[in-house]
Parts: structure tokens; C-alpha cells; sequence
């Protein structure tokens, strides 16, 4: 009987794991792009160098981003150095290749994160994270895991060994300055007036402060930090 194989991604062949999404740079000694190329010549030195492809688009830095359809294409655009008689260089989109989901695994995972991510690197997942709660000021691991995998979309599942686990869109923390207590920016970029955290009134910090709680963003009766 021959070695047991790694259950694949959700069903999937292993050879669907791959990066989809490439940017194509001009090389040149003039700091020229794409914007002056035909569209034409474009797509027929694609199509002719890999293939049909599932997308191309001219993006604002003048490069091309390529969307491929196949392991088989990812690395032939790895080895593309001309379009045509137009130099460039490739390489694979250091965002649109992964994302991010979360399980909850009801069996316990009392493991590192590193010995975790080397199981289940056979089903595409690059990197784990447990996350963890803060109670009475200790901190307590859950059952919960931020998964990142190596494509841009998210599986229906995975399997932790003999569990399968379903996977949902993570979703990040919204991004809170602690300067103005508004979302969206840091407090690097802040342009707003320094606001108490607690109380929502300007002028001071939160450190120290008594007075009844308010929300800055929604004016309710808790802190800007309250995730209620």
C-alpha cells in the first residue's frame, strides 16, 4: 500500500493552486509603458506566448495585470521576457494571489500555529493564525483561525485531518486613529483634533479620564473602543 495522499482544496486537483494574477513591466531605459501600446499587439503576443487568458487590463502605473487560467500558465508567464519585440519583465501580483478566511474548528487544535499551517499547506494555505481573546487580562486561545490561503478565492471548506471545516470571509477590524477616534485613517495621517477615546470630548487623551463614556462615531453610551 502506497503512502496516503494529502486530501485536496476543497475537492480540487493539487495543480488548481496556483498564482492567477501576474503584472507585466515594460524594460526600458525610457520609463515607458504600456499606455502607447496597441491593445492588439498586446493580446496576440499573450495569446501567443501562453495561450487564452482569462484577463488582461491596462492598470494606472502603465504595467499590464494578467489574470491567467492554468498552473500551465502561470509558469509560462514566469519565463515570458518579450511581448512581441517589447522587452519585460514578470512577476506574480504581491496581493490579488491570496486571501484570507476563517474557521472554527470544534475538535481541539492544541498546536502551534506553524505546526497547524504544515498540515494543511497540501490544501493551499500559507499561514495560520489563531485568534485569541483577552479576559481579566490573560489572553485565551480560541477555536477560531484566520487561514491564509495561496489563491484569490476562498475554498467552501477545508479539513483539519478527519474534521472538515467550513470557511467564511474574514473580516478584518475596521482601522480606528487614535488621535480623532475616526475610522479609516491612522494616526500618522491624522488631520482631525485630538479627542478623548472614552469620553468623545476634544482636548485631552483617554488615559486618566472619569467622565461617562461616549462613542465618538455613533454617540452611543461606550467607549471608541468598545466593540459592542
Amino acid at each position: 500500500m502506497g503512502p496516503l495522499k494529502k486530501p485536496p482544496f476543497s475537492g480540487q486537483p493539487s495543480n488548481q493552486i496556483f498564482d492567477a494574477f501576474f503584472i507585466v513591466k515594460r524594460v526600458t531605459d525610457k520609463n515607458e509603458n504600456f499606455s502607447n501600446v496597441s491593445p492588439f499587439l498586446v493580446e496576440k503576443a499573450i495569446t501567443g506566448s501562453v495561450g487564452t487568458v482569462k484577463s488582461t487590463k491596462l492598470i494606472r502605473s502603465g504595467d499590464l495585470l494578467v489574470e491567467v487560467a492554468s498552473s500551465k500558465q502561470a509558469q509560462q508567464m514566469l519565463k515570458l521576457n518579450a511581448l512581441s519585440t517589447i522587452p519585460v519583465s514578470v512577476k506574480p501580483h504581491e496581493t490579488l494571489n491570496t486571501c484570507k478566511g476563517v474557521i472554527t474548528c470544534g475538535r481541539p487544535l492544541n498546536l502551534p500555529n506553524e505546526e497547524i499551517a504544515q498540515e494543511l499547506r497540501g490544501q493551499g494555505i500559507k499561514d495560520v493564525r489563531r485568534i485569541n481573546i483577552r479576559r481579566d487580562g490573560e489572553l485565551i486561545p480560541t477555536k477560531h483561525f484566520i487561514l491564509t490561503f495561496h489563491t484569490p478565492r476562498l475554498p467552501e471548506y477545508i479539513k483539519a485531518g478527519y474534521v472538515r471545516c467550513s470557511v467564511r470571509p474574514y473580516i478584518p477590524n475596521p482601522l480606528r486613529c487614535f488621535k480623532c477616534q475616526r475610522f479609516g485613517h491612522s494616526k500618522t495621517n491624522c488631520r482631525g483634533t485630538l479627542t478623548c477615546a472614552r469620553c468623545a470630548v476634544a482636548g485631552h487623551e483617554s488615559t486618566g479620564c472619569t467622565a461617562i463614556e461616549k462613542c465618538v462615531n455613533c454617540q452611543g453610551e461606550h467607549t471608541s473602543f468598545s466593540r459592542s
